[in-house]
């Protein structure tokens, strides 16, 4: 049996990969472009290992794609692949577009082409897994309710409106054509191997390197953080268990403001790498001019995905936040290795127009 898994060299994927391969002997074939965000040095812990197969590929290649359902025969599609930082998206939508929308309907046309081709046991086995954001939903005000499966669409970034539209192909393809596709929409992630754009690697990294620690607008911005191993295990009992034609929110029931965050990696790294003159990493935190359309507040409700599949996030906040701080402390050679000179190009054509380089939350 095969799984073929798409980002897998990225964050989430490659937790995913990962985790999977800890506990199964499945064969996975990554199918990965390897862009800024997707390493192989993820899967370094791989190497040599034939349940593992990596191909650098590109999800809007139709005849690649082609190739690797007839050839690798897979029972099932996990979809990770995409551009997915809200930044970035604001200074280069058409990326975005590219990827997760003309990429994530060339995917479904190659697994429907697959499946079609399947005998009844095969076509009613197969899944097709596609991976999202709550970002989809919009914005939530202090007191609203969290986020369900039910909840109208209300993407404001290019991000989350390509995100968006990828998961109405993902539903229509189910609808119309009746591949067995489910669909998951996570809070924000956190855990080992996130590149260091986004809010928590980014505050670790800058804090050892006594940078500053750039905080958007009053830092307010409310989000529900979910640890990556506890995502990849809801994954896995949606691959096992899910209904197809299903959406199920995968929440970490941590909802935090960010400067919150930062507060909390300061005091940890306080403790676990002070600096030299025994000064507050918090002393780095630094306010930079808010970011266009920045959504206030998210929080998702994961009881569908509690009530039908039996899955709640085994690691609290403090824990989860504890490993993933020791992870970065002790893997400083793999953020040196990521932090290459188009990321910091990146950083600084991105940055400079708010009076500070060097990242931002």
């Amino acid at each position: 049996m095969t799984l073929l898994v798409t980002g897998g060299a990225g964050f989430i994927g490659s937790n995913f990969v990962l985790d999977r391969l800890s506990r199964s002997d499945e064969r996975i074939v990554n199918l990965d472009l390897l862009t800024y965000a997707g390493n192989p040095a993820n899967l370094a812990a791989l190497a040599g290992d034939e349940r593992h197969v990596l191909i650098k590929g590109d999800i809007c290649d139709a005849a690649l794609l082609e190739r690797l359902f007839a050839t690798e025969r897979p029972r099932a599609v996990l979809h990770f692949a995409a551009e997915s930082h809200v930044d970035r998206s604001i200074h280069g939508p058409g990326a975005f577009i590219r990827t997760n929308v003309d990429g994530t309907y060339t995917l479904l046309e190659a697994a429907r082409a697959y499946v079609a081709g399947q005998d009844d046991a095969a076509r009613t086995a197969f899944r097709f897994v596609h991976v999202s954001t709550d970002e989809v939903y919009g914005s939530l005000s202090p007191g609203e309710p969290a986020f369900n499966e039910t909840r109208r669409y209300e993407p404001n970034s290019p991000y989350s409106a390509s995100k968006a539209a990828s998961d109405h192909l993902a539903r229509a393809w189910h609808h119309t054509y009746g591949l067995p596709v489910i669909i998951t929409n996570c809070s924000n992630n956190y855990g080992p191997y996130q590149f260091p754009e986004k809010l928590i690697p980014l505050m670790i990294v800058n804090a050892l390197a006594g940078r500053a620690l750039p905080v958007y607008g009053d830092g307010m911005q409310v989000r529900d953080w979910l640890y990556v191993g506890d995502h990849c295990a809801a994954l896995a009992r949606v691959l096992e268990a899910g209904r197809p034609g299903t959406v199920y929110n995968i929440g970490g029931c941590n909802e935090k403001p960010n400067l919150e965050i930062v507060h909390t990696l300061c005091a940890l790294l306080d403790e676990m790498a002070p600096r030299a003159d025994r000064s507050s990493h918090a002393q780095l935190i630094t306010h930079v001019a808010d970011r266009p359309g920045h959504d206030r507040r998210y929080a998702v409700d994961a009881g569908r995905i509690a009530a039908e599949l039996g899955w709640q996030p085994a690691e609290t906040f403090t824990s989860g936040i504890r490993k993933t701080v020791a992870w970065y402390l002790d893997n400083q050679a793999w953020v040196a290795a990521v932090q290459s000179g188009a990321y910091r190009d990146w950083v600084a054509t991105n940055y400079e127009a708010r009076g500070l380089n060097g990242g931002a939350a």
